[in-house]
């Protein structure tokens, strides 16, 4: 199993999750979060804005179906041709185990 964290822009986020769930990934935890990338931020004239508001998006998927999910949140996440500074990150990790609460049951 592996956890896929998106980080995006906020206005991408619908787009993506009518993506996913469409694609038969309808499990999807949302979070509003604060950051910054490499840009360091956005000036605006004489203001500089360290924390710029972005969703993460969490999934916890079978490792066969991470290339299909990677695709479709790259995809949609992208602003313009070539993408721009801002559209988001993808960060992947192993999870060694799931239970669900209802059930105890262990696994997806």
């Amino acid at each position: 199993m592996l956890l896929i964290r998106a980080i995006v822009r906020p206005e991408k986020t619908g787009d993506i999750l009518s993506e996913l769930l469409s694609a038969g990934f309808p499990a999807v935890t949302k979070a509003d979060v604060f950051g910054r990338g490499k840009q360091k931020g956005i000036i605006a004239g004489s203001v500089q804005y360290d924390e710029i508001p972005k969703e993460m998006l969490m999934i916890v998927v079978n490792d066969e179906d991470k290339d299909d999910i990677v695709k479709i949140i790259m995809r949609v996440a992208r602003t313009g041709e070539n993408g721009n500074y801002g559209d988001g990150r993808i960060f992947v990790s192993p999870v060694e185990e799931a239970y669900t609460i209802s059930t105890g049951k262990k696994g997806l």
